[in-house]
């Protein structure tokens, strides 16, 4: 399997494996003697950069090693997953199957549009059906539809996915002189924070800022996704926690207070950031280094996940 350019797709994920890593400045952090750096994933690829190739990239490997040709995943109608997934199958050169949550609507919104155009075949399932994705007679009922698919589960998280995740503070750890004391990132199902926590040293902590409501639930799928892939055979530090005062009312939610930090710190900073994700992720960090949570002196790193492409469903 190659890509347009000839690499061999295993060479080529390697090539696309790293970005680069920005220091914030401004008046605000200057005051708060913090030291901000963004590690800015969404740089890696336009359409499958972020977290998103982080978590597809092992998985792509082992699943062009073991001789699928075809991705199958699910998510709904604006998923950065779906998106993601669609973008990397074509340039690999995958097929793709995209199982939708809920009706389809046409004519199909931006998200879908391009995962098709990716050739991805979408096929819409109810909402009740969607629930049972992670159950074992689900798939197999899939399998028995759709025959040898490689089957990749909501958001991409899982063990290979967490893998991926772990790079980010390898690479972090090579570009930095001195190392870092904490690293942030958005949270919606926990892999990528899992990812996080399982290459950090002890005297390092992980935050996780969750994007939907009542996200107190993440702590247990971080801690299953840590214990049940015995990632490292020593007892993991319980250096990490959860935020869930920022999802601004849920996932996919957001207010004009929200929108307007977004556009501000677009304008200070010089890039943009997502509604649904990373858009809270520094709404809350911001807040928490307003009310000194962390001590003065402290470098802190925020991770830039990408899904700037879902900003089309709430025209931003």
């Amino acid at each position: 399997m190659s890509d347009a350019a000839g690499h061999s797709s295993l060479d080529f994920s390697h090539k696309l494996a790293g970005s680069p890593l920005q220091r914030l400045q401004s008046p605000f952090l200057q005051q708060a003697d913090i030291q901000l750096y963004v590690k800015r994933d969404d740089l890696i690829h336009p359409q499958f950069g972020g977290n998103k190739w982080r978590k597809l990239k092992y998985n792509l490997i082992y699943a062009k090693e073991n001789q699928f040709d075809t991705l199958l995943t699910f998510g709904g109608a604006w998923s950065n997953h779906i998106y993601a997934t669609a973008a990397a199958g074509k340039h690999f050169g995958f097929h793709t199957i995209g199982l939708i949550r809920g009706e389809e609507h046409l004519p199909l919104n931006a998200t879908l549009s391009f995962a098709k155009d990716c050739g991805m075949h979408l096929h819409y399932i109810n909402r009740a059906e969607y629930r049972q994705k992670n159950e074992t007679a689900f798939l197999n009922k899939i399998r028995q539809q759709f025959g040898n698919v490689y089957i990749l589960p909501e958001g991409g998280s899982n063990s290979l996915a967490i893998k991926g995740c772990a790079e980010i503070v390898e690479e972090i750890s090579d570009e930095l002189e001195n190392p870092f004391d904490i690293i942030c990132c958005a949270s919606g199902t926990g892999a990528t924070l899992a990812g996080l926590i399982s290459a950090l040293n002890p005297r390092q902590t992980a935050i996780g800022f969750s994007a939907l409501k009542g996200g107190e639930f993440l702590n247990d799928e971080v801690e299953t996704f840590l214990n049940h892939e015995k990632i490292k055979s020593t007892p993991l530090p319980k250096n990490w926690h959860i935020e869930t005062d920022f999802h601004f009312g849920g996932y996919a939610k957001l207010n004009d207070e929200l929108i307007q930090f977004m556009s501000e710190f677009q304008s200070q900073y010089d890039f943009a950031l997502d509604a649904i994700y990373t858009g809270k992720m520094f709404y809350g960090l911001f807040e928490r280094i307003k009310a000194k949570a962390f001590k003065p002196g402290t470098t802190i790193i925020a991770i830039h996940s990408g899904g700037l492409q879902g900003n089309k469903g709430f025209n931003l």
